[in-house]
């Protein structure tokens, strides 16, 4: 067995082989040689090496194995002495202590040895090979062999320390036998680790105890292999029962002295401690026991005197395990982590959570030296949340220093996440601090923040593409971190006033889906989008170009549909926060915010519902209609007064329809809200121009009809069941055709409505001259307030009523000059500085037509008709305010009479 320690020469292979039998079967118990085994187990004992005598025993077949123990407890039986219990007792605690896999170098060859020169017979004989022994610790009768060697030794048992150590081993061995207990489940971590710094405590205070001196690395270790007991020679029930009558009667016997002693003791030895926990347990295990196994008698009766020895026992003894020093676990918890042993992620996660530890400089090397374990969404929050809470409470240099190297590490972390995981984290920082971050409380995370922050989103904007998605991103994701709000910010801010840079830079934000996170509001039933208080903040009421405003619109639009991405935002939030507010025909964003209005509603719904119908969709109509009727007012409106250009009319316009579809009878159960909604709708329109209402026909359906002028009905054959008059001050005798031809502007199906009800007598040639005449007081009535879209409906109506039938010259000519003092007067309305280029555009148009026109009139009367003509344009053209605007004209209507001259 000696010669077994070290590696084995040719010499003991040799010795092995004399185990051979003739039939080729190998003789297991000639497999150790014929050695004094009183020599050995002195060996062993002054060699203090019980780990290494087990795992050796454990490296030989079952039978040899027990053989072998049983000829340990029959040397030890005769003439026991101090040191003979002692080695036995720690024998029997490294049985419960061994686990698989953990043999050293030695241990492994000495297995390897037995396998190779005892474990496999001939393969020429037809068997198949056996196993290769494991040293299986399950052997049957191994926990017989220890219980026994305790009984013949038990009189040799006079030391407190020894005692405590022979009642541990033998509770704890029943502890661990099948059908005791329900099966432990691992002790909370915070315990696991209290526990853990007890041990090592009371072994660096014990200089009697075998790891006094060793390291804080091996004594956690070995601490842990005391407390995560597996004994895989687990008793039968006839050993089980023995076992405990063995307890009952040593606990009679000694209980009563321990006792005293335990409550003397200055301090606990780490055998008494082993003690208190193992009849602890064991208590519990004896009630699971006496619950759910039919038990005999006499089995009744011991379960019962056990559980009440034990229970005295503990009861006067057990309050000294309430008073052990844990001052060391923050170290214990340090050197788990370091060695990777048992448990080490749950005690990473105490560690980046624990705030009494936080920050030292024992702390902080052993975070930046174990990074990789540190590299989940969970404990990166967890360090943040402890980094925080640091730096709130502690503010000297040195802390200061401190928080900045703890921030690079924990950044560091962060660094290593998937992108997934970095949101995970993101969404975390979000919902503990909000907007602000970490920098709201880490200074170290403010001092430079905002010129890293610069630095950083500049070098993106300059370096857009495809490629550089996967950089720019993982640069983001470390600014957010430290303070979303100022980044996501800076970003919007860049993806306004960069030009082509802002669906790089909406790719980059619709990354981080975590920024999606909804702020708590002062109405605490309407939180808001982060993303949108940082546009509305960052960017809304700055955007100083139309370029600015389309970049603008178009990084929004992303937001709403990255694509593959998920979306940031939604466009109900968009709607909420930009359109509601402004749409009033004062406001500075009127336009804007109508342009956004547009774009949201081409944004496909994603649920059966319509999200329109979560934004009051009803005031939303009812304002786009009063703006409507505020072009009524157009050329009237005070110079000062904002108001959204006729431009803009059309696409109110738009928007007005698709709320209409989108709101309509067909997409709305007809249920008693929406009629209630329809109703106040109507009630509020009625106070409106009355081509407001026309306009949501669409909406209204069958519920109301089209409300129109009376004279209207002088012109055209109106059905009654679905028109009816009203009486306006407005529309007066004559002013049928107006009205008429405004409802030819609401939409091409009404245009051709009205062209197909429209009543002239044709045949009567005084009538169709009336009407002419009206027709173009009417067009010129109508055009102010008309939009290129209006217009564009009202040309077909022009086109096919006249200058069709093939007009005269005449006729083309009094139209041209009419145009052109319309257009005077409208010039006349402007206020200065206004839109006088378009106009003088389109008079010199309307002139250029004019000079075409009076040129082919051949009548006698034509010179004079153009002097006259000539003459009544100048004197109208020198009553215009604009003075450039009138000498341009002038100066054009002079070349027309140079021209005519000739």
């Amino acid at each position: 067995w000696a010669t077994s320690l070290l590696p084995a020469p040719p010499a003991a292979a040799a010795a092995l082989e004399w185990g051979w039998k003739e039939d080729g079967f190998f003789s297991v118990g000639a497999m150790i040689p014929d050695v004094n085994h009183t020599a050995l187990f002195e060996l062993v004992k002054a060699l203090g090496a019980p780990r290494l005598f087990l795992q050796l025993l454990l490296a030989l077949p079952p039978g040899v194995c027990r053989a072998q123990l049983e000829s340990l407890v029959q040397y030890i039986s005769s003439d026991t002495s101090p040191s003979d219990v002692s080695f036995f007792l720690d024998v029997w605690w490294e049985v419960l202590k061994h686990r698989e896999g953990q043999e050293d170098a030695t241990v492994s060859a000495f297995g390897a040895l037995i396998h190779q020169h005892g474990g496999e017979p001939s393969l020429e004989d037809g068997l198949q090979p056996p196993k290769r022994f494991k040293g299986d610790p399950a052997a049957p009768g191994l926990p017989a062999v220890l219980l026994q060697g305790l009984k013949q030794i038990r009189g040799s048992i006079a030391q407190p320390r020894l005692r405590c150590h022979a009642l541990a081993n033998l509770a704890e061995l029943l502890c661990l036998s099948s059908g005791l207990g329900p099966g432990d489940s691992p002790l909370p971590i915070t315990e696991h680790l209290a526990k853990l710094s007890a041990v090592v405590r009371l072994w660096s205070s014990d200089t009697e105890s075998r790891y006094h001196p060793c390291g804080l690395g091996e004594k956690v270790r070995e601490a842990q292999r005391s407390m995560s007991l597996l004994c895989l020679t687990k008793p039968s029930r006839e050993e089980l029962f023995g076992g405990l009558d063995l307890l009952c009667s040593l606990l009679q016997a000694w209980g009563e002295e321990l006792q005293g002693t335990l409550r003397a003791a200055e301090e606990l030895s780490f055998e008494s401690y082993r003690l208190l926990e193992a009849l602890t347990s064991l208590g519990k295990n004896l009630d699971f026991l006496s619950e759910t196994r039919d038990l005999e008698e006499g089995e009744t009766h011991l379960v019962s005197e056990l559980t009440q020895l034990t229970k005295d026992f503990l009861r006067d003894t057990s309050a000294v395990l309430e008073d052990l020093d844990t001052s060391l676990v923050s170290s214990v918890a340090m050197a788990i982590i370091a060695q990777r042993l048992d448990r080490h992620v749950d005690t990473c996660s105490v560690f980046a959570s624990e705030k009494t530890w936080a920050c030292s400089k024992a702390w902080l090397e052993c975070l930046v030296e174990n990074k990789v374990l540190f590299q989940t969404p969970e404990l990166v929050l967890k360090l943040l949340e402890t980094l925080v809470s640091f730096a709130t409470s502690h503010h000297d240099k040195e802390a200061q220093e401190l928080q900045m190297q703890v921030t690079k590490a924990v950044v560091e972390c962060y660094t290593e996440l998937s992108l997934s995981d970095k949101n995970k984290v993101i969404s975390g920082v979000l919902a503990s601090w909000g907007g602000p971050g970490l920098s709201q409380n880490v200074q170290v995370v403010r001092e430079g923040f905002q010129e890293d922050l610069n630095v950083t989103l500049n070098q993106i904007t300059e370096s857009v593409s495809d490629e550089g998605l996967a950089r720019a991103v993982a640069s983001v994701a470390r600014l957010t971190l430290l303070s979303p709000e100022a980044t996501v910010k800076q970003v919007c801010h860049l993806a306004v006033v960069n030009l082509g840079a802002h669906q790089f830079l909406a790719q980059i934000l619709c990354s981080f889906p975590a920024l999606s996170f909804l702020e708590s509001h002062e109405d605490a039933g309407r939180p808001r989008s982060l993303v949108l208080r940082c546009l509305q903040e960052a960017v809304w009421g700055k955007l100083s170009t139309a370029r600015e405003e389309e970049q603008f619109l178009q990084f929004l639009a992303f937001l709403m549909q990255p694509g593959s991405a998920t979306p940031l935002v939604s466009p109900a939030e968009v709607t909420k926060a930009f359109v509601l507010p402004s749409l009033k025909s004062d406001s500075a964003q009127i336009e804007l915010s109508l342009q956004i209005l547009s774009k949201v509603l081409g944004t496909p719904s994603c649920s059966e519902e319509h999200w329109i119908k979560s934004c009051h969709p009803f005031p939303l109509l009812l304002s786009l209609c009063k703006l409507l009727d505020g072009y009524t007012k157009y050329w009237h409106q005070p110079r000062e007064q904002l108001f959204p250009s006729l431009e803009t009319k059309d696409l109110i316009l738009n928007i007005l329809c698709q709320l209409c579809e989108l709101l309509g009878p067909e997409t709305v159960p007809s249920s008693e809200l929406w009629v209630q909604s329809l109703a106040w709708l109507h009630r509020k329109v009625a106070s409106l121009d009355w081509t407001v209402g026309l306009r949501l026909k669409s909406l209204y359906g069958d519920h109301f009809k089209n409300e129109v002028p009376a004279t209207l009905f002088e012109i055209c054959r109106l059905p009654e069941d679905e028109w009816t008059s009203q009486s306006w001050p407005a529309y007066g005798p004559g002013s049928g055709l107006l009205a008429w031809m405004e409802c030819c502007c609401v939409s091409p199906a009404l245009r051709d409505t009205m062209l197909a009800l429209l009543n002239v007598n044709v045949d009567n040639p005084e009538e169709v001259n009336l009407f002419s005449k009206g027709f173009l007081v009417a067009l010129i009535q109508v055009l102010p307030w008309c939009s290129h879209g209006e217009w564009k409906r009202l040309v077909p109506v022009v086109e096919q009523l006249l200058p069709a039938a093939q007009p005269c010259a005449q006729e083309v000519s009094f139209t041209c000059i009419q145009l052109f003092c319309h257009l005077l007067h409208v010039a006349a309305m402007l206020p200065a500085g206004g839109c006088e280029e378009p106009l003088l555009v389109v008079a010199l148009e309307v002139l250029s037509q004019y000079e075409v026109s009076s040129k082919a009139d051949v009548s006698p009367c034509a010179a004079l008709r153009r002097a006259n003509e000539g003459h009544f344009l100048q004197s109208v053209t020198d009553s215009l305010g604009h003075q450039e605007l009138r000498c341009t004209l002038l100066q054009k209507l002079s070349k027309l009479g140079a021209r005519s001259e000739h």
